[in-house]
């Protein structure tokens, strides 16, 4: 039996009842397996740092996302954000799970149509579409969700020179309480600018109006938002049902529902503060009752959630590269993740435990990542057993962003890996090496000669 490491004794004092300056439990369980496949065996495996992601969980979130809507409403589509994270193993789990694809730039339009998406399942958001891309969308009857009037008239422009028409819906930014508001994209309902987009399309023999479009922003943190913006679409939909006989066949709610992750700056945890997915769905769905549509007329509702679905089916994992002390004495660790790989720790407060068993002493610590740059600071203050040169940690809920948004700085991109359903791993992004870093470089003739 091997000998335990010593440690010092140590006293805490622990108070029950509410939230005191003591704050909230330090324990920190250790996480040795992800889905039942032991860290210290991935890792020699595949190397460290490496993400991991977990098709089981994927495949949960989206079946109860779901089953929570169309218990609620009778039609429902959900569409996968690719943004969020479009390797394609992630991809093709949701569209075996029924998602369609949203996207917001060629390359995504490019990637779900490569991945065998038909055009008609496709949701084209985003500020800039080109003319390729548009008459790729046009050809493939996509749904092309128009972000400006700029945009509005470049494709009446190009239905005309292909003599087709154009699926298309608006994007509508409004005010739903939540500042600052998202007014960048779309057009705005409070002004009258979505309700004038909606009549230079009615009028244009060559578009084809199917839908309405929100996206109000990102970790929203009230149902009540998702209320009064589905409220004031509902609102656009009965006028156009009303004075035009236009009935729409979907009414796309965006995405933004938060993951478990806690933001920076927020004292309680984040899953004893957010509402519930069934909150979001009983808001969402009683505004979309309000429309005065016949039974069977009833469009899609259509949902295109991100994060709230694939962030904790990411972990991370790294390992220890140093200990140290800081001029104040404080405590630090250095890790083989950085920023450039974990993005979202400039926002979120990451959950890191330790990936092997460990003593009951904990101790601040700043972490960092091994960048040569001083931002490289996954957090600045967290309560971690006593690791040393070489132990590893798991990351937590990092599936979302962190594969879209990593840099290739300094460092490479290591290896994904994904954990399917049966506990077999399978390598699904493999890491970068020099000479794919290199692969697009060009080098002058002139400047190939070393020597002078």
């Amino acid at each position: 039996m091997a000998k335990k490491q010593y440690e010092k004794p140590m006293i805490t004092k622990q108070l029950s009842g509410f939230m005191n300056k003591f704050g909230v439990s330090t324990l920190t369980l250790p996480k040795t397996e992800i889905d039942g496949v032991n860290v210290k065996d991935l890792v020699e495996k595949f190397g460290s740092p490496l993400f991991v992601l977990s098709e089981k969980t994927i495949r949960e979130k989206q079946r109860n996302a779901l089953r929570i809507f169309k218990t609620r409403y009778p039609k429902v589509q959900f569409a996968w954000s690719y943004k969020t994270n479009y390797l394609n193993a992630v991809c093709s789990v949701f569209h075996q799970e029924g998602s369609w694809a949203e996207v917001v730039s060629e390359f995504e339009y490019d990637r779900a149509r490569k991945l065998g998406i038909s055009g008609d399942h496709i949701f084209y958001n985003g500020p800039h579409k080109s003319d390729e891309s548009l008459t790729n969308a046009i050809n493939d009857k996509a749904k092309i969700h128009i972000d400006h009037f700029d945009e509005l008239y470049q494709i009446i422009e190009l239905t005309e020179k292909l003599n087709k028409k154009a699926n298309v819906a608006i994007r509508v930014n409004l005010d739903v309480g939540i500042y600052p508001m998202w007014d960048r994209f779309g057009f705005n309902y409070e002004n009258g600018e979505a309700a004038q987009a909606l009549k230079r399309i009615i009028v244009t023999d060559k578009l084809n109006l199917i839908g309405l479009h929100m996206h109000i922003g990102t970790y929203i943190m009230t149902s009540e938002a998702y209320k009064i913006g589905v409220s004031k679409l509902v609102a656009l939909a009965n006028e156009l049902y009303a004075a035009n006989g236009i009935v729409l066949d979907y009414i796309d709610v965006g995405g933004g529902f938060p993951s478990n992750n806690t933001l920076k700056g927020q004292y309680l945890p984040a899953e004893q503060i957010l509402p519930s997915i069934e909150q979001f769905a009983d808001s969402i769905t009683s505004s979309m009752f309000e429309l005065n549509y016949k039974k069977d007329e009833l469009p899609t509702l259509v949902l295109e959630t991100g994060r709230a679905l694939i962030d904790d089916a990411g972990s991370l994992i790294s390992t220890v590269l140093a200990t140290k002390r800081l001029s104040d004495g404080k405590r630090a660790l250095i890790f083989d993740a950085g920023v450039n790989l974990l993005f979202t720790s400039f926002w979120y407060k990451h959950t890191i435990s330790p990936a092997q068993k460990t003593g009951a002493y904990t101790e601040e610590a700043k972490i960092y990542g091994p960048l040569c740059m001083n931002i490289d600071v996954l957090n600045e203050n967290m309560a971690l057993p006593t690791l040393k040169k070489s132990d590893m940690v798991v990351i937590q809920r990092v599936g979302a962003y962190n594969m879209t948004q990593w840099m290739q700085f300094i460092t490479l991109r290591p290896n994904v890996v994904m954990i399917m359903e049966d506990k077999s791993v399978e390598l699904i992004r493999e890491s970068e090496d020099l000479d794919y870093i290199m692969l697009k470089e060009k080098l002058p003739t002139k400047l190939k000669n070393l020597s002078k």
